[in-house]
């Protein structure tokens, strides 16, 4: 692939800072360093640590690992987090770029502060003013708000309950031809943006069948797919279908993941999966802005997940659907109660939302948005998640995630009545 074409000027301009380079070599004893600007660790205050698991067990921060954890480190990543993490990605995507030339987008990985900052310089890489943009409407809210400003134009293409709709994306290709993607004059999308999983509001998956069309598109009209995935392990199915990444056989795939859903939220610490040649730029971005995710973060993280091991990561996260299943079912009970005759809604088969249609209803916003209702109830009206969020929306995004059954039945309840006092 010419990856090239999908880096800005800005992106392509970033050279390695030698500062951050001397951080991967300073862990290294026999090492006489006169060069990097790193803190003594004798003058830290804090010594050691020891953190208690669910299982009763600890995670031990002595004074020797401490200093390394309140350290600078690499900004890819601590290495032996890279290397689980990559080994990870092997087991539950198989991805066929793992062997290939890192210039032909060999898989490569970069930890991150959350998926959210992943995300934010991927765009910031690939996008130029005036770029088209592919991405399937509602959508989540923070993406809407990294790609507006960057002004690039935002395509909607059409979806359902099973996500985006193959034919919808063909109609709207169908404005150039594949031949187009050479030509920079003809402006073809450069990329597709998809939360393929538990979607952020809607709570749909995107069909297996429906992927592969999709990737194939890719292939012929030679954009990249940004597979933003963070419910990707709050799945309330059997299995899980295939990714993106799994079928990348171009190295045309930029996935985002996180451990916020399933291990913490406030750590901050997400992974972005993709062609090496991208990746570098990312990296080179995250050098002159954050320098590195937090060293002590990474630390807690890796420590937890050695302990664990593959095996036992699963099994928490099996638990943790096992959590976010009953919250679900709690949320369609309460709505099945007050909400069967003025709304309607599709299960969620992934996530943390219910995307709620009020019917008879054209603003839901006027409603939800009233201040005795606010002061109470907190819920997100749909046009927030519009790329026009002045267009009035029907629908409500409902989050199962912190509400405890007896709230979402009050909760509920209480937005049924003001629906019905607005009929």
């Amino acid at each position: 692939m010419n990856y090239s074409r999908f880096i800005t000027a800005t992106s392509a301009a970033r050279k390695p800072s030698p500062i951050r380079v001397t951080a991967d070599t300073l862990s290294r004893k026999s090492l006489i360093s006169l060069a990097a600007g790193a803190p003594n660790p004798n003058t830290f205050p804090f010594k050691t640590a020891t953190i208690t698991v669910e299982n009763g067990k600890t995670i031990q921060f002595g004074e020797e690992l401490m200093k390394r954890a309140l350290q600078y480190s690499p900004t890819t990543g601590i290495p032996e987090l890279l290397s689980w993490i990559k080994h990870l990605q092997v087991r539950l995507h198989n991805p066929p770029t793992v062997h290939y030339p890192p210039s032909q987008g060999q898989m490569d990985v970069c930890v991150t502060c959350g998926s959210q900052e992943g995300l934010c310089k991927v765009f910031e890489m690939i996008i130029n003013p005036g770029d088209n943009v592919l991405l399937s409407e509602p959508v989540y809210s923070g993406t809407l708000h990294i790609l507006q400003p960057l002004g690039c134009n935002i395509i909607n293409v059409s979806s359902d309950e099973y996500g985006i709709i193959p034919d919808s994306l063909k109609e709207v290709l169908s404005r150039w031809k594949p031949e187009d993607a050479k030509d920079s004059k003809k402006n073809t999308p450069k990329l597709l943006y998809t939360v393929p999983t538990g979607n952020n509001p809607t709570g749909s998956t995107l069909r297996s069948d429906r992927k592969k069309e999709i990737y194939e598109l890719a292939r012929k009209y030679d954009f990249l797919i940004i597979e933003d995935d963070p419910y990707y392990f709050l799945q309330y199915g059997k299995s899980r279908p295939p990714t993106f990444l799994s079928m990348d056989v171009d190295g045309r795939v930029i996935r985002t993941d996180s451990f916020s859903k399933v291990i913490s939220s406030g750590l901050r610490i997400g992974f972005i999966t993709g062609p090496q040649p991208l990746i570098e730029r990312v990296v080179l971005h995250i050098q002159v802005s954050s320098l590195q995710p937090s060293t002590f973060n990474q630390f807690m993280i890796l420590q937890l997940l050695q302990q664990w091991g593959e095996e036992g990561f699963l099994a928490h996260v099996n638990r943790v659907i096992d959590f976010y299943r009953k919250q679900k079912d709690a949320m369609l009970a309460a709505a099945d109660k007050w909400l069967g005759d003025l709304a309607e809604w599709h299960v969620p088969t992934a996530g943390m939302f219910l995307w709620v249609k009020i019917k008879g209803v054209h603003d839901i916003k006027q409603l939800v948005g009233k201040e005795d209702f606010k002061k109470e109830i907190l819920m997100f009206p749909g046009n927030d998640f519009q790329i026009d969020s002045s267009i009035p929306s029907s629908y409500l995004r409902m989050s199962f995630s912190s509400a405890s059954p007896e709230q979402m039945d009050v909760a509920l309840q209480k937005l049924a009545q003001l629906i019905k006092e607005s009929l």
